[in-house]
């Protein structure tokens, strides 16, 4: 079943019943596909993360982007209990629904380590990598990330997290924070989130960590992408990314926070669409 959003919020897309979880897709273009997958945010949804980079990647592709489970307008697990095993699986059932059997794939932060959890266990679901302010790989909790994942309701709460986001102050205004604000209060919101991060947050970051050699593994072609002044996810992951998939390539942009598809909008979304039609084009030569 799926239901085509009947109000004018463009953050709810078609609502598709996925082994009866009730989730939100934005599915926009025609081409060969590419899955966006958002960040860990709260009130995180796909077109909050994504508004900027769908109209331009739709363009010459099929653009998919969900809200995951228990993000965004998804449903959550009915015990509030979250995996990284849930959400890979979640995703390829909803691959499977859209009747998409090979797909590029985008993640940012959390995203970033679903992407790769997803590449490790089904490699021949995915063509291309981008891995952008990635997790995934071991690292030490920052305070940005551990705000973050421990934010409580208020709207001062959303005005400093979303400073901690942005290099460019500028983009932070009094409407984004409220707008998140009163998102982040919807009912029910707040719990599911709530329960996916509880302190001690360290354990998080490792539940979501994959195994080394199997990342070494990976033959994928992937651009891997950060924000030099990233307060959230350390530069050094990135370096990590690099170093352990032999198929790499990794850009840094400076006087960029952890919004990079924000911050840098137009570059970031050429330097994407530039890769993902290398990919199109060796296909078009075999």
């Amino acid at each position: 079943m799926n239901t085509a959003a009947t109000n004018n919020n463009p953050e709810i897309g078609l609502l598709i019943d996925i082994k009866g979880v009730m989730t939100n897709v934005h599915d926009q273009g025609k081409g060969f596909p590419v899955v966006l997958l958002h960040g860990s945010g709260p009130r995180v949804t796909a077109w909050a993360n994504w508004r900027l980079s769908i109209p331009a990647l739709s363009k010459e592709r099929r653009v998919i982007a969900p809200d995951l489970m228990g993000f965004g307008y998804t449903q959550g697990s009915p015990n509030n209990h979250y995996t990284m095993d849930l959400w890979v699986q979640h995703l390829i059932d909803t691959l499977d629904y859209l009747e998409i059997d090979q797909t590029d794939l985008i993640g940012n932060s959390f995203g970033g380590a679903l992407a790769l959890a997803i590449a490790i266990k089904y490699p021949h679901r995915i063509r291309r990598l981008v891995l952008m302010g990635s997790v995934g790989v071991p690292f030490t909790l920052t305070p940005g990330l551990d705000r973050v994942w421990g934010y409580q309701p208020s709207l001062e709460s959303m005005k400093t997290m979303l400073d901690i986001f942005a290099f460019d102050r500028s983009l932070v205004t009094d409407e984004l924070a409220e707008l998140r604000y009163q998102a982040s209060i919807r009912e029910g919101v707040q719990a599911s989130y709530s329960a996916m991060f509880p302190a001690p947050r360290q354990r998080w970051i490792e539940a979501m960590t994959s195994d080394e050699q199997q990342i070494r593994a990976l033959r994928h072609e992937t651009l891997i992408i950060h924000g030099r002044d990233d307060q959230v996810i350390p530069l050094e992951n990135s370096f990590t990314l690099n170093r352990w998939i032999s198929r790499s390539q990794l850009h840094v942009f400076g006087e960029c926070g952890h919004w990079t598809q924000i911050e840098h909008k137009e570059r970031f979304n050429q330097l994407i669409a530039t890769f993902l039609k290398e990919g199109d084009q060796l296909a078009y030569e075999k």
